[in-house]
């Protein structure tokens, strides 16, 4: 499981990546900037301008390493994989219960009471330290309606109304979550979620982050034999990770966004971090970039205990977990789908 934390991100513009041996070999013009033995990796993403020869294609593909391209906004293109791993009779569960109400309904609840939990939580704990009394009242109200989807959603009969009640507890955490920012209000202000593209700081900071949490939890899928792509929350449509972004919503409030956060209120980005293209948009600037990269890899170092298996694991090791839970599930080896309740 610790190969998890082994994802390499290529963002230099203008790489090129070569295989020598059983190893990658990264270049810029004649320059070699980096050499790693695939062997140590799990995933290999590329950002922006970065190439590939056929070889690199052909050893991923061998060793089961994911190569993802984005875009150099972050925006996802397209993820190469090898053979696909795993039992086929785990996938033939998977469109089985994908197809079946009674069994999508059971897992879309799982991930949404999760995902909802967490994100009262968040707000729970900003409402704690919040010093105005103004905001910290806004964020129990907040926690309160929130605690109410909760409840809608243990009620929930069919997906489409588990759809609902999830956009509904969706604007209310993102309704406050201006309110979780406590440094440089005035250049990381917060008025709402904006996509494709990102219309202010920290939307395109959340974009980017997001970016990489569905790559690894599609990852995690992947190498436990389920496909990416069919989901039970989000519908199926053509190039999207359905059950990635599915898995990836329990935690988002924990991973994601507490990092986007930590970012924020600490200081470690600034407005100069961000540039705004004449095509309209804010994105991470090339330095920027790398801050997040880091900042983010160390957060899947840091330990905690998993809520379910009472494992100390790290957190990126999580996605992983979940997946395997996940399939445990559909194998039929655990009654319900185990969804990643924060304490």
């Amino acid at each position: 499981m610790k190969r998890l934390l082994n994802t390499l991100y290529v963002i230099t513009q203008g790489a090129y990546l070569t295989r020598e041996g059983e190893t990658i070999v990264v270049r810029q013009q004649e320059e070699i900037k980096l050499r790693v033995p695939v062997g140590t990796l799990t995933g290999v993403v590329c950002i922006g301008n970065v190439a590939c020869s056929s070889a690199i294609f052909g050893l991923c593909a061998e060793t089961g390493v994911g190569l993802s391209f984005l875009t150099e906004t972050g925006r996802f293109l397209g993820r190469v994989s090898g053979p696909v791993n795993g039992n086929v009779l785990l996938r033939r569960a998977q469109y089985r219960a994908a197809d079946n109400e009674e069994s999508c309904v059971s897992i879309v609840r799982s991930l949404l009471l999760a995902k909802i939990a967490n994100c009262r939580i968040s707000v729970l704990r900003a409402a704690r330290e919040q010093t105005d009394s103004v905001q910290a009242e806004n964020l129990q109200q907040a926690a309160a309606r929130l605690l109410s989807s909760l409840n809608d959603a243990e009620r929930g009969g069919s997906v489409d109304l588990l759809r609902g009640i999830e956009g509904d507890a969706a604007k209310v955490y993102f309704g406050v979550f201006d309110n979780l920012i406590v440094a440089d209000r005035q250049n990381f202000a917060f008025r709402g979620r904006s996509r494709r593209p990102p219309l202010d700081n920290v939307n395109a900071l959340l974009s980017f982050v997001y970016t990489l949490l569905v790559h690894d939890v599609a990852t995690a899928l992947e190498c436990v034999g389920l496909d990416p792509a069919v989901g039970f929350l989000h519908k199926d449509r053509p190039g999207r990770p359905s059950l990635a972004l599915d898995l990836m919503e329990e935690l988002r409030p924990v991973l994601a966004d507490r990092l986007a956060l930590s970012l924020i209120n600490r200081k470690q980005l600034a407005a100069s971090d961000f540039r705004s293209p004449e095509g309209g948009g804010v994105f991470l600037q090339d330095d920027a970039r790398k801050s997040v990269l880091v900042a983010w890899q160390k957060r899947k170092q840091e330990e905690l205990e998993h809520p379910f298996c009472e494992e100390k694991i790290c957190w990126g090791h999580v996605c992983h977990m979940q997946a395997l839970l996940l399939a445990r599930h559909l194998r039929g080896d655990l009654d319900a789908y185990p969804a990643f309740f924060w304490r």
